[in-house]
């Protein structure tokens, strides 16, 4: 659109087209920008963070979860209220508690509702046997619980007003309480996603103004360039808005960080290589517009190549059997393609509004025609003089190629022979929040005084006629402190009679098994095994489910999903790869450079996460998604280094082509480096253990992309092979 644009009319019919074009230009993107502005504000509306969700239909976690529905009529997510005392309770401060649970009913809610409207059972206070401790379960409505009133999730109200009337109706006389469970971690979740929208976003769009501001030493340029990633980001909050809101795909709270993050890093990255063109072009010709049409020729394939590599890696996320995963790839997909329709159309939109005066916007440092020679033109000797330390680096690597990438090589295998000690099975819920909160602390209290698996057994749905040998062997498992079936006795909610005759629909029943460990805990896990083990045996029929059990399914679904999407993102990065350089043993190397500086990054962040931060492991996902990010978008530096190179090749030969490509695209290529590592790394103002994880992983492995596989590695292999890098087309380069 913009290069026809500029192509079009002569003389002063010429201007007039060429300025109701870039008007044009602006005007739809303001339009867009109108539009993604509300949508990004609404965005956590449409989140989903239910992990049960994110399950493939066949886990076993699923059937059960859909066979429990037989035996209840309607789901049920908990919310614990743990009191305790400075010792034993006393009458009058059970008196307290007690009075305490009988208002929770009333509690009111807004828009007209009460707790009380959304309870599947009875508020019931259970004192623990040691005396020290009372608790209140608040079982809602899952389904109304998660509905959407107004700006926040009804759960998130219940939680809100159940600790404000906790703390005035509790926090006195020594007496001390924590909203806890199920509702409460999906409250303080929510909570730590809330600074997604503004801290999140202020924090990258500043950090990558500061750079800016470096790198172009101008004040007025960085807003082009911030404009340009600040409306990408509104088209594309407002696709995926639409989208999620239809059912389309699933949005959780860690992929719209990670959209924000991805869209502004980016349309950055893009927008530096076309600027860095333009300048070169306005070097040569005095018109601003014929310099941008030449600048987007240039640069309109190595970031197509750039964004395609990243976009089809994203959509090999679709293979995973976890929707968390697989909507990921379409969410993020379409966050780089925001990225990359507002870098080649706002932003030379922008740059050119100035119409001949447009040159401006570099000032103080305005790029003027010059009669010097300039890149192709000039020698190679004087083309390093003038590009500073990138010139020097140039000449080292021409002098050694092979000494270069040999120890650049040995030194990325030393660390990556750390990668086997990265921890990645998994965490406990606790573990996920970095900065304390209600729920965990409650959750402590509550393992203090209780049984902590009581507020989310195991459950095992199982034919009737294996109930008896079920429920002993289960019982005797070693971590279950009781296994009893669902009995028909009581009101919902109270404790089960064992002497009462057990619920049975259609010839099954349920047995639930409680755990000494929370099944938030990776403990919980282990057990979840053993009773699987153990009800498989006895009834092969048996359905293991309830909260451990599905976040065991997400872990071992995690797994499968590494072993075929990676495969799958290679085949595709590589086939772009060949079809941009029109060789085989180029994007070959690069591939495999890539993958030896992922092996290094994650060697690096095992030491760092084991030893020098005392982590408590990753999640199982966290490894797929490194892999995605930094092989996807590591190899961006790559490509626009090597289309450079290859560029260069056809008219001064591969090793003349390496030095002057890396020459010339030495600080532009470093300078998007360092923003997209900086933008990625303002996911740990985050307080979320697999954020600030992924931040640290990205942020280190595009930094070792761009200052070491980009500049040594990738440079001395390609120096040292020479034409043959090139194959099978290599009889189309010089020499």
């Amino acid at each position: 659109m913009i290069l026809s644009m500029l192509s079009n009319g002569s003389g002063a019919r010429r201007g007039a087209v060429r300025g109701l074009g870039v008007l044009g230009v602006l005007v739809v993107w303001l339009a867009l920008a109108g539009l993604g502005g509300s949508s990004m504000g609404m965005l956590s509306e449409v989140q989903e963070n239910d992990a049960a969700s994110f399950l493939p239909e066949g886990a076993e976690s699923t059937q059960a979860s859909q066979a429990q529905r037989d035996f209840v009529q309607d789901a049920s997510l908990p919310a614990v209220v743990v009191v305790e005392g400075e010792g034993e309770l006393t009458a009058d401060q059970l008196s307290q508690v007690e009075a305490f649970a009988e208002g929770i009913p009333a509690i009111e809610l807004g828009e007209g509702l009460t707790i009380g409207d959304l309870l599947l059972a009875p508020v019931v206070p259970v004192p623990s046997e040691d005396g020290e401790a009372v608790l209140v379960a608040v079982a809602l409505d899952a389904d109304r619980a998660n509905e959407q009133v107004g700006e926040e999730r009804v759960v998130n109200e219940v939680v809100a007003e159940l600790r404000a009337a906790a703390s005035d109706q509790l926090g006195q006389d020594g007496l001390e309480a924590w909203v806890t469970g199920p509702a409460g971690a999906i409250a303080d979740l929510v909570e730590a996603f809330g600074g997604i929208d503004g801290l999140l976003l202020g924090v990258a769009l500043v950090v990558v103004f500061v750079i800016l501001v470096l790198v172009y030493r101008s004040p007025l340029l960085p807003f082009a360039v911030l404009l340009t990633s600040v409306f990408g980001l509104a088209a594309a909050a407002f696709a995926v808005y639409q989208l999620a809101k239809a059912g389309a795909v699933v949005l959780n709270g860690q992929s719209q960080g990670i959209l924000f993050i991805l869209v502004v890093g980016a349309a950055t990255d893009y927008s530096l290589l076309i600027v860095a063109r333009y300048r070169e072009e306005l070097r040569r010709v005095e018109s601003p517009h014929t310099a941008m049409r030449r600048a987007l020729r240039a640069s309109i394939a190595p970031i197509s190549a750039s964004a395609g590599t990243v976009i089809a890696g994203l959509l090999c996320l679709l293979l995973s059997d976890l929707t968390s995963n697989s909507s990921l790839g379409p969410v993020a997909a379409i966050g780089i393609v925001g990225a990359f329709l507002a870098a080649t159309t706002l932003l030379p939109a922008l740059l050119l509004v100035g119409g001949r005066r447009s040159r401006a916007v570099f000032w103080p440092r305005v790029p003027r025609p010059t009669d010097a020679p300039l890149d192709q033109h000039e020698s190679l000797a004087d083309l390093e003089a003038r590009s500073g330390v990138w010139g020097r680096v140039s000449r080292v690597v021409g002098r050694r190629p092979r000494r270069v990438w040999v120890l650049t090589t040995v030194a990325l295998l030393g660390a990556a022979a750390f990668l086997p000690t990265f921890q990645a099975s998994g965490t406990s819920e606790s573990d996920i929040f970095l900065t304390e909160v209600e729920s965990v602390a409650g959750e402590e209290v509550l393992a203090e005084h209780f049984d902590a698996g009581q507020v989310q057994p195991v459950v095992v749905i199982a034919p009737a006629a294996d109930l008896t040998d079920l429920t002993e062997a289960i019982g005797e498992i070693e971590g279950v402190i009781a296994a009893a079936p669902l009995t028909e006795a009581g009101p919902p909610g109270a404790p089960s009679d064992p002497q009462a005759p057990p619920v049975e629909v259609d010839g099954r029943v349920q047995i639930e098994a409680v755990t000494a460990v929370s099944a938030d805990s990776q403990e919980a896990l282990d057990v979840v095994q053993e009773v699987r083990a153990v009800a498989h045996d006895l009834s092969p029929e048996a359905l293991v489910g309830g909260a451990a059990a599905e976040r065991l399914d997400t872990q071992v679904t995690s797994a499968r999903d590494l072993r075929v999407i990676v495969p799958a993102v290679l085949a595709v990065i590589l086939v772009v790869l060949v079809g941009l350089l029109r060789s085989v043993v180029a994007p070959v190397l690069i591939l495999l450079a890539n993958l030896l500086s992922l092996g290094a990054t994650i060697g690096i962040a095992a030491l760092v996460f084991n030893h020098v931060l005392d982590m408590p492991g990753a999640d199982a996902s966290v490894p797929l998604y490194a892999f995605v990010f930094l092989v996807a978008l590591g190899i961006d530096y790559s490509i626009f280094l090597m289309t450079r190179v290859r560029e260069e090749s056809l008219v001064h030969g591969t090793r003349d082509g390496v030095r002057r490509g890396l020459s010339v695209t030495g600080g532009v290529i470093t300078s998007a480096g360092v923003v997209l590592a900086a933008t990625f790394g303002a996911l740990a103002v985050l307080p979320l253990l697999f954020l600030v994880q992924l931040a640290f992983l990205v942020s280190l492995g595009v930094l070792i992309d761009t200052l070491i596989v980009r500049t040594l590695l990738v440079p001395g292999l390609v120096h040292d092979l020479g034409r043959a890098s090139w194959w099978p087309w290599h009889t189309k380069i010089t020499s």
